[in-house]
């Protein structure tokens, strides 16, 4: 199969020279972190990406490259069509075409229960004015005339868009080079400096770089960096399988899914396709201290998650990874530097069988390549994007719960202004830190 997606295996694209200072260093260079970096430099900051692997080389490049309002918690919302808004303006910057389409989102519903599900959600998000509508089972069979099955509904948003992720972050991160951000690669931060509870400094494994300003966006590994810096958040990471198919003739230009299945059409004429709500979870420590905020998720869908007993070594929450470790030694992020779990080729084979039945006029579904990700998740189902009170001079942006990377622009944005001390233009209680230890019932979001 085709090397795919991105890993250690892609040479190094970015390799800066390690300033001694900075305005800001941001950790991390998925989506989030080259987007936040994106927007500081333009707005004149000096700004450095350490990245531990390579730009893109987890959940960023790994997802199933939907850019959606539909389904988004209601906070979120307003920051999904933010992004919407910004893509395209991207899309025209960038130097290589990202395949920006809007070919609408549809989530296909089961039975009268869950269509009466979307249509609670539309009732909330009327207010934002979003384009999504209720589709009865005429209006679906319309929309995708040649599908075999039959569904009762749809929630559908014709203005939702897609793009190729693989290609559009590291696309973005030459963009943000362009706009004086040094990126530098195969560069883990080993720890966070402060003094006096301030953010002084990162050290990295390659020195030093003083500044009082730092955003972590580790994705999958940012509760275990934030630990070492004495912030604590309950996050941790799910394994999702997706696969592509070869090239075949176009059933829908858009994303849809129903209880079995997710596909949503490429640049390259095939599909990207992945398994509704299954995931994989490797229990480890950070799992038993967050066990009892996770347990409504759990009960509320008992079947989604396959619980394994351990992660494989050198995993954030495997077993024998250390919780603690001297800036002056190797860290836990230079021992790992790429998480590129294995896809799960039963589920590969299940779903591969299961678009041939929903469209048997394509014939053989024929898989090209298959991935796996580690998605960063959170009791609530929405991430941490806040200033932390108890460390000055850190912005956390994180846990992203698999919706990061159609989003991510717009918190890229907004977490810029945080750092900078800007109003960030949104209400941003829902995605505070403070939640998980303020006393609060936590509210989960949609699961759509």
């Amino acid at each position: 199969m085709t090397p795919f997606p991105i890993s250690e295996r892609n040479p190094v694209a970015h390799d800066a020279p390690l300033p001694d200072s900075a305005d800001c260093v941001v950790i991390g260079g998925g989506v989030i972190g080259i987007s936040t970096a994106l927007f500081l430099a333009r707005a004149g900051r000096r700004v450095v990406v350490v990245e531990k692997g390579r730009v893109a080389g987890e959940q960023s490049s790994r997802n199933w490259g939907w850019i959606r309002v539909q389904g988004r918690d209601f906070a979120e919302i307003p920051i999904a069509q933010e992004a919407q808004a910004i893509w395209p303006t991207l899309a025209a910057e960038v130097d290589t075409d990202i395949s920006l389409t809007q070919g609408g989102v549809a989530y296909l519903a089961r039975d009268a229960r869950e269509l009466a599900e979307f249509e609670d959600w539309l009732k909330g998000a009327a207010p934002f004015g979003v384009s999504s509508q209720i589709l009865d089972a005429d209006g679906v069979a319309r929309l995708l005339p040649e599908a075999a099955m039959r569904w009762p509904g749809a929630l559908w948003t014709p203005t939702d868009m897609r793009a190729e992720p693989f290609v559009t972050v590291p696309a973005i991160a030459r963009l943000a080079v362009c706009a004086g951000v040094a990126i530098i690669e195969a560069c883990a931060a080993r720890a966070i400096e402060h003094e006096a509870g301030r953010v002084t400094g990162v050290v990295t494994e390659r020195g030093r770089i003083a500044t009082p300003e730092v955003v972590v966006a580790g994705g999958a590994w940012s509760s275990l960096l934030l630990r070492h810096a004495g912030v604590s958040i309950p996050q941790l990471s799910v394994r999702g399988t997706a696969m592509r198919t070869r090239p075949m003739h176009e059933v829908f230009a858009g994303g849809a899914l129903d209880h079995r299945l997710a596909f949503r059409r490429r640049a390259d004429g095939g599909y990207t396709l992945a398994a509704e709500a299954h995931h994989e979870f490797d229990i480890g420590p950070d799992a038993f201290r967050a066990f009892t905020r996770y347990l409504p998720q759990i009960i509320s869908n008992p079947f989604a998650t396959a619980f394994r007993p351990a992660a494989p070594r050198h995993y954030p929450d495997a077993w024998t990874t250390p919780r603690r470790w001297s800036p002056d030694a190797i860290s836990p992020f230079e021992r790992m530097r790429v998480l590129n779990p294995a896809p799960n080729m039963r589920i590969v084979a299940r779903t591969a069988r299961g678009f041939s039945e929903t469209f048997p006029g394509l014939g053989e579904t024929v898989i090209e390549s298959a991935w796996a990700g580690m998605i960063d998740t959170l009791p609530d189902l929405v991430p941490v994007v806040d200033r932390a009170a108890q460390r000055p001079g850190l912005t956390i942006a994180t846990g992203m719960c698999g919706h990061g990377f159609g989003i991510g622009p717009a918190f890229g944005r907004i977490t810029a202004d945080l750092v900078m001390g800007r109003d960030p233009g949104h209400d941003l209680a829902r995605f505070r830190l403070s939640r998980f230890t303020d006393g609060s019932r936590l509210e989960r979001g949609p699961s759509l």
